[in-house]
Formats: C-alpha cells, sequence, structure tokens
C-alpha cells in the first residue's frame, strides 16, 4: 500500500524522465541539423562562400581607355590626355550610405544639390554599379580621400585619364568629348563591353568620326584588401590598350593665327593645298572651350553658348550656308565659256541696271561701269556682264559646273556637322518648291544670289581646282602617305605635253579628271581673278601683295541679306549705315602663289558688309602666313618620302 503523496511522486518521476527524452531527442536532432548545415556549406556550397569571402577579400575595377591622340601635320598635339584624379562609388559596398555621404560631404566639400543628385543616381542603377562621385580632382583632395579611406566602404579612388586640348582654336574641326549618357549606350553598339563609369566620347567633329578607332579598349586593376576596406596588396593590373592616334593635315601655328586674327567675329576661314586637298587650316569663330565639355558643362556656361547670336557652337566653315554672291561669277564666266556662250572679247554695256519683264535687277556700281568684256567683268565684279551671261547661258548649265567643282555636296565624309547647300536649277525647284522656273532667279543665280547655298570648304575647293588648272582633287583631313602628288602630274604634262604618263606618276589615289576640256578657259579666269586683286580698279586691289612669293589673284563676293529699296539706292545707303544684322555677309576666295599656285583659300565674314573690305584683309594676312611655312611642310613630307 502505497503511503499517501506517493502518487504523485511516480506521475513526476515520469514527466521528467519524459521531458528529458524529448529534450534529448531535440538536442540529437538540432546536433544532425548543425553537422548537416555544415557539411552542407563546407562541401555543397563550398564555391559559393569562397566567392563571397574573395568578394570582400579581394577587388576589382576596371580601368577607362586612353583615347588616341590627334596631332596636327607637324606632329603638335591638338587632343591628348592628362591625369584624372576621381572618386567612386560601389552602392552594395558600404553600410549606410547616408552616413557615407555626410563623412564624404566633410572630406570634399560636396553639396547638398550634388548628393541629392548621386542618390538619385543610385536608386536607378543596380546596386554593384559604380557611382562617379567626383570626377575632377585636385591631388589635395584626392590625397585626402586616400587618408581617409579606411572609414569609407564602397569608396573607391581612382586615377584615370581625361581629354584635353591646347586652346580652343581648333575646337570645331576637333570636336569634344563627353561623359557617355544612355542614348550613346543604346545607339552604338561599339559602346557595348566599353562602358566605364566616367568614361567619355566623341559628341562631335573629328572626335566623333574616329570614335570608334580612337577609343581604346578598357583594363582593369584586382586588389587584396583588408576587413576595413583599405589596399594592402595589387593583384594583378591590366592598363588595357589606348586607342588608336590620328594625324591631320592641319597646321596648328596657321589654326591659332587664324582664330586671332578673326578676333571673335563671326567667320570661317579655310585654306587647302590645291593639289592633294590637304586642309591646312579650317577655322570658325567665334570658338567655344572643348575642355569645359570634358567633365560636365558648367549650366552657365552653356546658356551663354547657346543664346549667343553668333552662334559659337556651329562650324560656320562646314555647315554655315551662305549665298556665294559674286564669288560664283569665277564659275559662271568658265561654264559660258567651255559652253561657247560667250567669247572672252564679247561685251556689254553696263548702265547701273537692266529691266526683265518690268522687274529691275541693279549692279552694285549705281553709274554702271560702262563696256565691260569678261576680263573687266571679274575684276570689276560687274553684275549686269553677268546678268547677261547667265541669262544666255541658262541655270542648268551653270548648276552643272557649280555641281563638278564641288558645290551643292559634301567636302569630306562622315563629318555630321557637315551641310550640302543648294545648287539650284529647273528640276530643283520643281521637286522641292513645286513650281517652274523664272528667267529672274536665272539673273539671280548668275551672281550668286536666289537659292544659292554654298558653304565655306565648298568655296575653298572651287577655288582649288580652278588654281591647278581645272582638275577634281579630293579633300582630306586625316593625312595618309600617298605615293604621288597631283602636282608631280601637272608638272609632267606642262613640260612634257606629248608623252605619256611614267609608271610612277599613275597616281593612283588621285582622280585626274579635268573639269574641262580647254585649259585655255581656266587660264583666262585666272587672269581676271589676278586682275582682280593686283590692278588698279579691282575689288580687291587695295589688299594685295606685290611681292610675287606671296602674290595672289583673288574675287570678292556679298551674300545680300536684304535687299536696298529704290528709296535707300537713290540715297546712296551704303553698309555701313545699316544695322549688323542686315548687312550683307563679306566674302573673299583666292589662290596662291599666282604664277605657281600652291594654296587656296575660302573667307566668310558673317554681316561684314563687303568682300573688299572685311574678307579680303584676312585672306591676306592667312595666305602669306601658310607660304612662309611651305618649306616646313615640305621638309616633313620629303623626309618621309611623300612627293610634293
Amino acid at each position: 500500500m502505497l503511503s499517501p503523496g506517493s502518487g504523485n511522486t511516480v506521475i513526476k518521476s515520469k514527466l521528467i524522465s519524459r521531458r528529458m527524452f524529448l529534450l534529448t531527442a531535440a538536442k540529437a536532432v538540432v546536433m544532425v541539423g548543425l553537422v548537416g548545415r555544415l557539411i552542407s556549406l563546407q562541401i555543397n556550397q563550398a564555391t559559393k562562400y569562397k566567392s563571397l569571402s574573395d568578394k570582400n577579400r579581394f577587388r576589382e575595377w576596371k580601368l577607362a581607355p586612353e583615347r588616341g591622340v590627334i596631332k596636327d601635320f607637324f606632329d603638335q598635339e591638338l587632343a591628348s590626355n592628362e591625369p584624372l584624379y576621381q572618386v567612386h562609388l560601389v552602392p552594395e559596398n558600404t553600410q549606410n550610405i547616408n552616413q557615407l555621404f555626410v563623412r564624404l560631404k566633410g572630406i570634399l566639400n560636396l553639396s547638398e544639390k550634388k548628393i541629392s543628385y548621386l542618390k538619385r543616381v543610385i536608386k536607378k542603377q543596380k546596386p554593384w554599379e559604380p557611382v562617379v562621385v567626383s570626377d575632377n580632382l585636385n591631388w589635395s583632395d584626392f590625397s585626402r580621400i586616400n587618408l581617409f579611406l579606411h572609414e569609407l566602404n564602397g569608396v573607391e579612388p581612382i586615377v584615370s585619364v581625361a581629354r584635353t586640348y591646347p586652346d580652343n582654336s581648333s575646337a570645331h574641326i576637333l570636336g569634344y568629348v563627353s561623359q557617355v549618357s544612355a542614348k550613346d549606350l543604346k545607339t552604338k553598339k561599339y559602346l557595348k563591353d566599353l562602358s566605364v563609369p566616367g568614361m567619355t566620347i566623341g559628341k562631335t567633329g573629328l572626335e566623333r568620326k574616329l570614335d570608334k578607332e580612337i577609343i581604346g579598349k578598357i583594363g582593369f586593376q584586382r586588389y587584396e584588401v583588408n576587413a576595413f576596406g583599405k589596399r594592402i596588396k595589387e593583384i594583378q593590373i591590366n592598363e588595357g590598350q589606348a586607342g588608336k592616334s590620328f594625324k591631320t593635315t592641319l597646321d596648328y601655328e596657321v589654326q591659332k593665327y587664324t582664330n586671332e586674327l578673326l578676333q571673335d567675329k563671326a567667320a570661317a576661314v579655310c585654306v587647302m593645298d590645291v593639289y592633294n586637298g590637304d586642309i591646312v587650316s579650317l577655322v570658325s569663330s567665334p570658338t567655344f572651350q572643348p575642355n569645359a565639355f570634358v567633365h560636365g558643362l558648367d549650366k552657365k556656361y552653356w546658356n551663354s553658348l547657346i543664346t549667343d547670336g553668333k552662334k559659337p557652337l556651329t562650324n560656320k566653315a562646314m555647315s554655315g550656308l551662305y549665298p556665294p554672291g559674286s564669288t560664283i561669277k569665277t564659275l559662271v564666266a568658265l561654264s559660258a565659256l567651255e559652253n561657247r556662250i560667250i567669247k572672252p572679247q564679247d561685251t556689254f554695256r553696263c548702265k547701273g541696271k537692266i529691266e526683265l519683264h518690268g522687274e529691275k535687277f541693279h549692279c552694285w556700281e549705281k553709274k554702271g561701269h560702262g563696256i565691260v568684256n569678261l576680263r573687266k567683268g571679274i575684276q570689276r565684279s560687274c553684275d549686269v556682264y553677268f546678268y547677261e551671261v547667265a541669262r544666255k547661258l541658262g541655270v542648268d548649265r551653270l548648276s552643272e559646273t557649280a555641281k563638278n567643282f564641288g558645290l551643292g555636296k559634301q567636302v569630306l565624309s562622315d563629318f555630321a556637322e557637315e551641310r550640302s547647300g543648294v545648287v539650284p536649277n529647273t528640276k530643283w525647284k520643281k521637286k522641292f518648291i513645286g513650281q517652274n522656273w523664272y528667267i529672274g532667279e536665272t539673273l539671280h543665280s548668275g551672281i550668286g544670289q536666289g537659292y544659292f547655298q554654298s558653304t565655306p570648304i565648298q568655296l575653298c575647293l572651287m577655288t582649288a581646282q580652278i588654281a591647278n588648272g581645272g582638275y577634281k582633287i579630293d579633300p582630306r583631313i586625316i593625312f595618309e602617305k600617298r605615293d604621288n602628288d597631283l602636282r608631280d602630274y601637272i608638272k609632267h604634262k606642262n613640260e612634257k605635253p606629248n608623252e605619256s604618263l611614267p609608271t610612277n606618276l599613275l597616281l593612283k589615289n588621285f582622280n585626274l579628271k579635268p573639269l574641262f576640256q580647254n585649259k585655255e578657259n581656266i587660264n583666262i579666269v585666272k587672269d581676271a581673278m589676278f586682275s582682280s586683286s593686283n590692278e588698279p580698279g579691282g575689288t580687291s586691289y587695295r589688299h594685295r601683295i606685290e611681292n610675287p612669293k606671296f602674290t595672289f589673284a583673288g574675287k570678292t563676293g556679298s551674300s545680300q541679306i536684304k535687299r536696298f529699296t529704290e528709296a535707300q539706292r537713290e540715297a546712296e545707303v551704303k553698309q555701313v549705315d545699316l544695322d549688323y544684322k542686315d548687312r550683307d555677309h563679306a566674302l573673299f576666295i583666292a589662290f596662291a602663289p599666282y604664277k605657281n599656285p600652291k594654296y587656296a583659300i575660302s573667307v566668310v565674314v558673317e554681316h561684314g558688309g563687303s568682300g573688299g573690305s572685311a574678307a579680303a584683309p584676312i585672306a591676306r594676312k592667312v595666305i602669306k602666313k601658310v607660304i612662309e611655312r611651305h618649306s616646313l611642310r615640305q621638309e616633313v613630307n620629303y623626309s618621309k618620302g611623300d612627293t610634293v
């Protein structure tokens, strides 16, 4: 018989035993789970966690490639590179992004606006994608970042390279670089594997045209870090591959001289070798600072560029469209001679104007030029003479000649900025305006007005092909060695006209298409251009150079902006009396030296008024500078085995 309370003791004992069993069983299950987990971690998932460990221990960073250098003809660097100190941030490698920015603000003096911008960028990107915190640090700030790097998890100081330009004299033809945009990544397939934070690509000019070849290949650096994220050892570095460098036909000294000469005028200048088409100078004014675009453009500076009425961002030499004005009279004369419409000695009487179907067509000389032949017509730039010649010639034949000499089409290939212009004819007007051509429009075309639109580089090509005797040339701005030169062909034909061309002068890189059948016609026009610049009464006579080494033959021109009223004509209002925006554009074309042509030049000064007063003085100084440097250019050619 159990004593009182013994039953409770037995029950309690059983409960304790049961609890102990369950507890032991639970411990066993936990232990089995732990062992299983350990086995899984050490065996099945070893690779995964080793990778995560290595990620914390090792860091890899892409390095922006070094862009190829762009040089002038004498190997002067026009676009090169300089060290760039940056700070990048990988969001997933930092514990508290807000605290990090508080720390960075104190070290780099970041503004709240910049911090807000960076946070927005981080939200849009993947957490492992680097963000550029500072793009262009000075050495002092860069050193301070490195000093506090152990406190800045996720922050990486980067030494990269940035584009730099010596000055702004070649800004338009070189173009500029800027950071890769989201649109760039979508539209430019060659950037697929080249995207690096802060990397720049060409946006305009040669930088854009050559971008695929000049951009290079990205590199990387791999290094080991300690628990604080501080670098302790470099594991591997691959500097990538620098982009291809290019040599141009430009002369930096002439570029700089011309840019200074223009003095912020709205103007353009082109200089070209008349035999091989090398572009020695191509300047547009006013210019801009290409270095300002490299690290992110200041809003104030950008607004000043886009609101400037002189359009500093426009490459006027390649995309500025201007009626050729009286410069076209050289082609009107050539076309009329070649088509046997006139003879050089044929004359017309200029009384200051002519009437056609009730419309008056005025000459710039109110009193008229009297009896005028071809030579005097070009020398004095008589409008009435060329009205009469154009009427007999017809716009379609004039159009054909203009196109043969390079008007109405791009001179250089693959330049997004270059425009083709307009060479009007009867079919063109019907197609684009839907109207028939009128004879009065032919008269306007005969003096380079009306629908005619040309660029300074086109006018320079036209002049070069007149200067070389009427042979087609292919202008270039990227220098490539050529086996021979068109001047060799010309020299041989002049000295031995009845002998066939030697095999070594086949000139495989040149199209030797003569633009005219009768060479004498070219000589007649060249002589008339000489008289315009070197004989009393010529429209550019006062700017002549009597030294035969520099003597040029030229033709002035004006692009009419606003027609004079009869009242203004009677009052003899001058261009200088008009508001700036109402003045004619001033043009001038020339080649030099006259007896042995080497270079052609075109100058356009927007709202300059008269070509003789505004454009010819600029051409005079530039062409003299170019010829002074010709011997240096010859030495470079000879040293490279090229023919000059």
